[in-house]
């Protein structure tokens, strides 16, 4: 027994668009400049083409469509009734065409307007961020900022996002990520705790401190990490007090509630005031960065690129590096005997 199988469909009709592209487009422009110019001449002067290659990319229109658009005389050049109702149809969405090259090409070399998509942990967003958008939105009014603060994963895709502010090591290779400043990581306690409990000398003294821990977006409790012989070492203390919030923690410890790992930016000026004492300033790691991300070097629309420079420089200008000018300094705190002569070593910043 014989089967037919029926015929494959032919391509030429299945996708009007697909089929008719190839010489249409080149056709319609060189058409639409020959209707408003008049002339096969003045539509090639605009066009910035030979008049024999305005001619046919018109002529191949005409055997496209099957029909004439043009009456040609030696003295002038004008619309046949078809070429009229074409013109009609097609040169509305031509000027669209046109209108998104020239807007494309303002946002490339006008002045910066249009909408920036911003994505940032929290509280490096709301710490840093944001007050250094104030300036920026001065400068540039015409940019409309949209500023998300998150701290669970970005997708610069799904989510729409034009710049992006990470912190800690940059591991995705999709993106490019300018490192703003370091991002010291800093052991710190009140002045109030460590006249009470002493602070850690080394690592392992951790254990015997009450610790004060961040829950992560994920759920994770983060691991405070040091650098010992050169390695990083990661530890997760036990804690009695678990925050989901980088400021809860922050306030906890300004309350001498215990101790606690925070990134520089949070603590510099603490430091700087005394509010807080920082230990272990030996054994801080310091392979962590605050990063400016974004997707290519390439074709950068002038509002990201105006963004980027006004972001790097204020950054770069706040005082944030914390562990630059730390200096030892051994104060006396009674032992568990009542003994003053046991010492800790606390971190304090060097007047500038």
């Amino acid at each position: 027994m014989t089967i037919d199988h029926p015929e494959p469909p032919h391509c030429e009709n299945s996708d009007p668009l697909a089929a008719t592209f190839s010489a249409s487009f080149a056709g319609v422009v060189a058409f639409i400049a020959v209707a408003t110019e008049g002339s096969f001449a003045r539509a090639a002067d605009r066009l910035g083409i030979g008049r024999s290659a305005v001619s046919r990319s018109v002529q191949k229109l005409e055997a496209q469509l099957d029909t004439r658009l043009f009456l040609r005389t030696t003295r002038s050049t004008s619309l046949t009734r078809e070429g009229e109702l074409f013109y009609r149809n097609c040169h509305p969405g031509v000027e669209r065409i046109v209108q998104a090259l020239e807007d494309m090409r303002d946002l490339r070399e006008g002045p910066p307007r249009g909408q920036l998509r911003i994505s940032a942990t929290t509280g490096f967003g709301r710490r840093i961020v944001a007050p250094l958008l104030n300036r920026f939105r001065t400068r540039y009014p015409e940019i409309a900022v949209d500023l998300l603060l998150d701290d669970r994963p970005m997708d610069f895709t799904a989510d729409r996002v034009d710049v992006a502010f990470r912190d800690g090591r940059m591991e995705d290779s999709q993106v490019i990520a300018r490192q703003l400043i370091p991002m010291p990581m800093l052991v710190c306690a009140s002045p109030a705790y460590m006249r009470t409990h002493g602070l850690p000398r080394q690592v392992e003294d951790l254990a015997g401190h009450t610790c004060i821990n961040f829950r992560t977006a994920s759920g994770r409790i983060f691991e405070w990490e040091f650098k010992v012989g050169g390695r990083i070492r990661k530890f997760q203390p036990t804690s009695t007090c678990t925050f989901n919030d980088d400021e809860l923690v922050l306030q906890a410890v300004l309350d001498g509630q215990g101790i606690a790992q925070m990134a520089g930016y949070q603590i510099s000026e603490h430091l700087r005031a005394g509010r807080l004492v920082a230990c272990l300033a030996q054994y801080a790691p310091d392979d962590r960065g605050h990063y400016i991300c974004y997707l290519s070097r390439q074709q950068l629309p002038a509002r990201i690129r105006v963004f980027i420079d006004h972001m790097t420089a204020g950054v770069r200008a706040l005082d944030l590096q914390c562990a630059t000018g730390l200096t030892p300094v051994r104060s006396a705190v009674p032992d568990e005997a009542g003994d003053a002569s046991a010492a800790s070593i606390a971190w304090r910043r060097r007047s500038s």
